[in-house]
């Protein structure tokens, strides 16, 4: 998923911009919806940047899901590469079915590309994406195995 929208200024220091009031509002819904449609993760993993720490922070309160569980990995500020992206997924423990990522686009557009065939759409702030992999192990995740499960982005809710 892709951090909700930040404030229009301080490109300067891009790591420690806020979310933006609309940002804030965008993450509760779609949590809500998350929640609504029951979905729990057994892990949250998120680039550390302070709009994407906040926007995990949201989901997690609307999830239940302990703020202080969340697994920050910087490279997701970085840029971790796509095929880096999936070998950090290869080693998750397989008794994580649930797991939800949070970063920057284009790299959360990217990975999206690289995990499902075919997937064009666009990836607006606060995108939210679920994936359904017919895998047994993360460790047998390959390119392209993924199916969109569901697409919920804040303009669905207006």
């Amino acid at each position: 998923m892709r951090h909700a929208k930040s404030v229009s200024y301080g490109y300067d220091q891009d790591y420690d911009r806020p979310l933006a009031e609309r940002g804030e509002e965008d993450a509760q819904k779609i949590s809500l919806e998350l929640q609504k449609m029951n979905i729990h993760p057994d892990l949250v993993i998120a680039s550390p940047a302070v709009r994407t720490s906040q926007t995990a922070w949201i989901y997690c309160e609307s999830l239940g899901y302990s703020k202080q569980s969340i697994l920050f990995v910087k490279k997701l500020y970085s840029g971790k590469t796509s095929e880096n992206f999936l070998a950090m997924l290869q080693e998750l423990e397989d008794e994580k079915d649930t797991v939800i990522v949070f970063g920057h686009n284009p790299t959360v557009y990217y990975y999206m590309n690289y995990l499902m065939r075919d997937f064009n759409d666009d990836v607006p702030t606060c995108s939210t994406v679920g994936i359904d992999f017919d895998v047994e192990s993360w460790s047998k995740l390959r390119e392209g195995q993924g199916k969109m499960a569901f697409r919920l982005i804040p303009d669905m809710f207006k």
